[in-house]
């Protein structure tokens, strides 16, 4: 066959291939076996001619589509926690310092009415918990709750616990945040109550060092939760050029990305709270051990790591892919 009557038969086909990429996988391997087919008759007939390196560029292209794609799904998992994350929560980071002083705010608030009003801590912590609480301490062992369930048993029940706590307050930012910031509230007043307690009792530096090796996992957990929530509604409070809907839709996906990615956090702060938390009398080393892992965890992945990604360059995409910065 002559070069030109070989272009003319298939250079219809050629186009289409190259204007029209595949989105199916069958019909891209189908392609690549075509164009395969013709790179191999071309360099048999036309070995020196333009269109054998034509037909060989396109063949890379397709090749690249077929193993190049297939390269970023085996490493998906991986850039979701090392790029995507980070950078979906450095988009979000005002908001997140708004839901943390938000939660702050109503801290102090029921600390400072714990202060002034003695019968504030039994109301909000009940007078069953607060009862047992003063003959803990009166016994010798102010944290004793921590010993009374099964170690295996109290872990289960805790991390079921507290992952309900961050979905119902996630799911609840659909009433256009109010209930989202009302569990927020919630948990806040009950921490700010509880904390004030043992400082109360002068015990509050222990209080910090036992209670805190599980509490500092799982409130910057409920915390984040309560972002993911007004981040979720966000959308559709502030569409900005987008449909309502449409915004809604986004904000939605990149709340859920969020508040999923916490049930590990929740499960390891159960885990503490279950095996660790129990023993009271661990030497102060390895209380604060673990408290500076846990705070350093959380404040270097959510907020310094996200903020050193963005002053590199990277950014999100808007299909959530991962923009690199141009060496």
């Amino acid at each position: 066959m002559r070069e030109s009557t070989f272009i003319k038969k298939n250079l219809q086909r050629w186009k289409k291939y190259q204007e029209q990429p595949a989105e199916d996988p069958d019909e891209m391997a189908e392609r690549f076996t075509s164009i395969l087919d013709d790179l191999a008759y071309a360099k048999t007939f036309y070995s020196f001619s333009k269109v054998t390196t034509y037909i060989n560029s396109l063949a890379a292209g397709i090749y690249h589509s077929i193993y190049g794609n297939r390269k970023e799904k085996d490493h998906r998992f991986r850039n979701f926690f090392v790029y995507e994350l980070p950078l979906l929560f450095r988009k979000y980071h005002r908001l997140f310092l708004f839901t943390f002083l938000f939660f702050l705010l109503f801290c102090i608030i029921s600390a400072f009415s714990a202060a002034h009003d003695e019968t504030f801590v039994r109301g909000v912590l009940g007078d069953e918990y607060v009862s047992m609480t003063e003959q803990n301490i009166n016994n010798g062992d102010p944290f004793g709750v921590y010993k009374q369930e099964n170690e295996l048993t109290m872990f289960l029940w805790i991390a079921r616990n507290n992952i309900t706590v961050a979905m119902i307050t996630f799911v609840s930012g659909i009433t256009l945040g109010i209930g989202t910031l009302w569990y927020m509230m919630k948990n806040a007043v009950m921490l700010g109550a509880f904390q004030y307690y043992f400082f109360s009792k002068g015990l509050g530096f222990k209080s910090v060092l036992v209670i805190w090796i599980h509490g500092t996992l799982e409130i910057s957990a409920i915390v984040i939760a309560g972002c993911a929530g007004l981040v979720m509604v966000s959308g559709l409070l502030f569409p900005g050029t987008r449909k309502r809907l449409d915004a809604l839709k986004k904000t939605a996906r990149d709340g859920v990305k969020i508040v999923i990615t916490l049930m590990p956090v929740f499960i390891v702060a159960a885990f503490l709270e279950g095996f660790v938390t129990r023993h009271t009398a661990m030497p102060l080393w390895a209380s604060f051990s673990i408290l500076l892992v846990s705070l350093v965890f959380i404040v270097g992945y959510f907020i310094v790591y996200p903020i050193y990604l963005h002053n590199k360059g990277y950014k999100l995409g808007p299909k959530a892919e991962i923009i690199k910065p141009e060496r």
